[in-house]
């Protein structure tokens, strides 16, 4: 099993990726103003968000058995529009059902208790944000970073209800280098990755918004308990790093041992079928034993 080391804990910048450092950065009342330039970012003019508000995270179901939901962040517009923002760190079964699941559960929350008739379901939109780590959205590796997914006609790209998107960011994909940085998108990406790492504010970067971000990270700026918190965060992270490290290394090994195996057993096989070559020599030429030279002539039979 290989073991990543620990980074070191006096690093200039958080880790923006880490539990305690995404809920800094970004979920607080006063950092608000760098969630609303990320979103921003994120829909290049197609919305204009100006104002959030940070609502409760965590939604139960209406009884005992309906299930309920627990967000990372949850937020709402000017206009009323709610914006759910995921980190998903590694691949999860039934993420996108996960997804469909969270996006259903606050849209049924939305109704009110009585009197539905007088409502008539008048719905705000609602967009679930989610920034991938080492998580695919797909099984193409060359695909976009970037996907936006809507309702939208089969066979058209006439949107059918347009209030209702999901929005997924791969960032492992994500490999632009600063000079090959255009957008403020790319620019954001580009913090997310590597801020953990950096120990000055790239040039590029001197817009007050970034300067901003720079700041709150700022490992320095952290209470001894704030501290302790990341320390904490962090830790879990390389930790979950480590274990998925170990299960890919298994799989590749469990992989290859299968190929092996499976090498073998046609090698051996056709030189008992299209040879008269004794057991201990099909061993000797295979570099398997006697026995199970054996297993296979019998398989064969």
């Amino acid at each position: 099993m290989t073991t990543e080391k620990y980074p070191a804990t006096a690093a200039v910048y958080i880790d923006p990726l880490t539990d305690f450092g995404f809920k800094r950065i970004f979920g607080t009342e006063p950092n608000k103003e760098l969630l609303i330039a990320f979103l921003n970012s994120i829909f290049n003019g197609r919305k204009q968000i100006t104002e959030l508000s940070f609502s409760k995270t965590e939604y139960k179901g209406d009884t005992a058995n309906a299930g309920g939901a627990v967000f990372d962040l949850l937020c709402t517009g000017g206009n009323g529009e709610r914006f759910i923002i995921e980190v998903q760190r590694s691949n999860q079964k039934n993420f996108k059902e996960r997804a469909l699941f969270y996006t259903s559960r606050l849209i049924s929350d939305l109704a009110p208790k009585g009197k539905r008739g007088l409502w008539s379901y008048a719905l705000p939109e609602v967009y679930l944000i989610a920034l991938l780590e080492n998580a695919a959205i797909g099984d193409n590796a060359e695909g976009p970073v970037v996907h936006d997914v809507g309702l939208y006609n089969v066979g058209s790209e006439t949107p059918f209800y347009d209030k209702l998107g999901y929005i997924y960011i791969e960032l492992r994909k994500f490999v632009k280098n600063e000079t090959k940085l255009k957008t403020d998108l790319e620019k954001w990406l580009y913090v997310l990755k590597n801020l953990g790492q950096m120990k000055k504010m790239p040039v590029f970067l001197l817009k007050t918004i970034f300067q901003r971000l720079f700041q709150i990270a700022e490992y320095s700026n952290l209470t001894k308990e704030e501290k302790m918190l990341y320390d904490k965060s962090l830790k879990h992270k390389w930790d979950n790093a480590n274990v998925l490290s170990f299960a890919r290394e298994e799989g590749i090994r469990i992989g290859e041992q299968k190929g092996r195996e499976e090498r073998n057993f046609e090698f051996v096989m056709n030189l008992l079928t299209s040879t008269d070559f004794e057991i201990s020599k099909i061993a000797a030429l295979a570099q398997v034993t006697v026995a199970y030279v054996k297993q296979v002539k019998a398989r064969i039979r």
